[in-house]
């Protein structure tokens, strides 16, 4: 009767045994086809990350031509604006002189 009982416990801790064998083994098909699908995911998402920062460092590129442009006509306003200044005064001075002509020539007359 022992024999029959020891062989029923050993029957069983092997068919558990095998059972537990082939879940284990299907669950690390499942994990590695998980992890395949990962790397090709990160790969994925590395070149889109190289392409956005190739596309920030053109970018940052522009913006500091812009930035030397945007410098370059302030300070070609600045100047602008001072030849203006002083083209008033001319014009003042010129007719301020037109006025005292007038009045030289009207006293003449």
């Amino acid at each position: 009767m022992t024999t029959w009982l020891l062989t029923t416990v050993l029957l069983s801790i092997s068919i558990y045994l095998l059972v537990m064998v082939f879940y284990y083994r299907t669950l690390l098909k499942k994990e590695k086809k998980g992890n395949i699908i990962i790397k090709g995911t990160l790969g994925d998402a590395e070149v889109v990350i190289r392409k956005y920062q190739i596309q920030l460092q053109r970018s940052l590129g522009n913006i500091d031509i812009l930035s030397d442009e945007l410098a370059k006509i302030k300070n070609d306003l600045k100047s602008l604006r001072t030849r203006n200044s002083q083209y008033r005064m001319e014009s003042e001075k010129l007719r301020q002189t037109i006025k005292d002509l007038k009045g030289k020539i009207e006293a003449l007359l």
